[in-house]
């Protein structure tokens, strides 16, 4: 269980990833993102953090297959505690999509996160 959760939690992260790096590069995916708030293409400034978003969740990925004992570093041994940042931030995350303004962030990202705060707490409580 802890595998397959483990496994899911890195293939949505890296199908979020690369929708944050399509927003980086320009693609005009606003409404689906940061509430809304910006339709079309994100200016420079909101392309730079859907970089630094998309390098976060690359780490909690690490993080979470770490954990799972998935994915293992030779020389670097990552705390238990940081799984629980992820927890926090997967629940976060939930949050945020569900209250958002824009009904297209929420009908997508909403599943998403809860999915992604499922996998991250089947990790944490194994």
């Amino acid at each position: 269980m802890v595998a397959f959760a483990g496994m899911m939690f890195a293939i949505i992260i890296i199908i979020i990833v690369l929708f944050q790096m399509g927003l980086a590069i320009g693609m005009p995916w606003g409404e689906y993102a940061m509430g809304g708030y910006s339709p079309g293409r994100f200016p420079w400034k909101l392309r730079l953090l859907a970089i630094v978003q998309g390098i976060l969740l690359i780490i909690f990925a690490v993080i979470v297959l770490d954990k799972a004992d998935l994915f293992r570093f030779k020389y670097v041994s990552i705390p238990s505690i940081t799984i629980w940042f992820v927890v926090a931030f997967s629940i976060l995350t939930a949050i945020l999509n569900f209250i958002t303004k824009s009904k297209k962030e929420r009908k997508i990202w909403f599943p998403t996160s809860l999915l992604l705060l499922i996998t991250s707490l089947i990790i944490a409580l194994s």
